[in-house]
């Protein structure tokens, strides 16, 4: 791709930002009140271990020598199954995440004008807004980088405003009602919390899945990482707060635009409807960039040689159109088999699913993270730092594993499973059409 087609580290900033917030930043408050506001002790955690997470990830980005994102990282320990098998889990868990952000933007739509969707038509409505997105993925990174600054706009507005007016409206005794409504004991609410959370730091990873998008990308992909999970940890941290005490948790448990609610309460209707509308457009922005982005995984993967080789084809505007129509075709049918009676239920659903499965690659890049530093020659005093928040990004995604529940890590090693048959059988169908290539040997007498 030429200079002049790629990204700005401003873009891709707010793109990574975008990619973690857009959808998260919307339903999270909702999910998050049905365990209560002692989840505040869970944003910490978690945001100390996302910035953890990033770090090692900048790291890495900075050092690596081998394409395939996060699956180049895992190659170094794991060869080229790891490779495969990081970007096949990755690429699963992103169609997954995708679909659910596309449930958050039906989920605000139906707020914003006031529809009760059956289940049918909410099903008709993802799919549609999957279709959308995706088309306007396909003008390129440069063009829609655009779109992801004005989109982090939009979600950094409401969390100021919320920061300078809501405190006015904000009832330090809802908070207390809402702070263990379930009365579970500490270490199960933060359990309980940590996987809701982690899907709204999913996407930390972004900047180094589009490293081939961006201008410098070994001095710009770090600075994206970090300033992008750093913005969503506090964006994250004072809106969720906030909301807590001003809206009762028996009524934001079940909120469908949690922010519409918060601000209708603060400043009246017209104020909630119009800060939908910001997060609504957000929200859609993060399903355009990252319908792009896990195209642009499936592509480096194809490229590579290890996902089928159609995958790789591209448009004028360097966008892999032929991995985009293949990912809608799969998440329509995901939606079809995830539709649930309500929104926040489907949502749930996806999420957790989602989440596990992302781990995969996480724990893959974070294990192989000595082994790249000693490929790359890093030296001692340089690498042991990177080790450590390696170490530390591991401990943290398995315990995010643990809270994610046993039926879904169960359907996550599934997948993994369902991954290491994919490529046990493709290298299978490689050789034996390599042995048909060259004729018989025969021995001489």
């Amino acid at each position: 791709m030429s200079e002049s087609k790629k990204m700005s580290v401003v873009q891709l900033t707010a793109i990574t930002a975008i990619n973690m917030m857009g959808s998260g930043i919307i339903l999270l408050p909702s999910k998050l009140a049905e365990i209560g506001t002692v989840s505040i002790f869970a944003w910490i955690f978690a945001s100390l271990g996302a910035t953890i997470l990033a770090y090692a990830f900048a790291r890495c980005g900075m050092y690596t020598k081998k394409a395939g994102g996060m699956g180049g990282f895992a190659e170094y320990r794991f060869g080229k199954l790891g490779n495969f098998l990081a970007n096949f889990t990755y690429t699963i868990s992103l169609i997954i995440a995708n679909v659910a952000i596309a449930t958050g933007v039906v989920s605000y739509g139906s707020y914003i004008f006031g529809f009760e969707l059956s289940p049918v038509v909410v099903c008709a409505a993802t799919i549609g807004t999957l279709c959308v997105g995706s088309a306007i993925s396909l003008i390129g990174p440069k063009r829609f980088g655009s779109f992801g600054t004005l989109g982090m706009l939009f979600i950094c507005l409401p969390v100021i405003g919320l920061l300078l007016f809501g405190w006015k409206d904000f009832s330090l005794a809802t908070y207390e009602a809402a702070w263990n409504p379930n009365d579970l004991p500490f270490y199960a609410s933060m359990r309980d919390s940590i996987a809701i959370i982690l899907w709204g730091f999913l996407g930390l990873e972004t900047a180094c899945a589009n490293s081939n998008t961006v201008k410098n990308p070994e001095r710009n992909v770090p600075i994206a990482v970090l300033c992008g999970t750093l913005i969503s940890g506090i964006c994250y941290t004072i809106s969720t707060a906030i909301i807590g005490g001003i809206i009762p948790h028996t009524t934001l448990a079940t909120s469908n635009a949690p922010f519409g609610l918060a601000y209708a309460a603060i400043l009246g209707d017209t104020a909630g409807y119009a800060v939908s509308c910001m997060l609504v457009f957000s929200c859609f922005v993060s399903l355009m960039t990252w319908q792009f982005t896990v195209s642009e995984v499936a592509r480096e993967a194809s490229h590579i040689g290890l996902f089928p080789s159609f995958l790789q084809k591209v448009n004028q505007y360097h966008a892999p159109y032929k991995a985009l129509m293949t990912l809608v075709g799969i998440q329509s049918i995901l939606t079809l088999l995830t539709i649930s009676p309500t929104l926040l239920d489907q949502f749930g659903i996806l999420i957790n699913l989602a989440v596990m499965i992302n781990l995969v690659p996480y724990l893959l890049s974070m294990i192989a993270v000595p082994d790249l530093q000693k490929a790359e020659f890093i030296p001692a005093s340089q690498a042991k730092w990177t080790n450590y928040a390696a170490m530390i990004g591991s401990i943290y995604s398995v315990y995010a594993v643990y809270g994610c529940g046993w039926s879904v890590i169960l359907q996550g090693v599934g997948v993994m499973i369902l991954g290491i048959i994919i490529y046990t059988a493709r290298n299978i169908g490689i050789r034996a059409n390599n042995l048909e290539t060259y004729p018989p040997y025969h021995f001489k007498k």
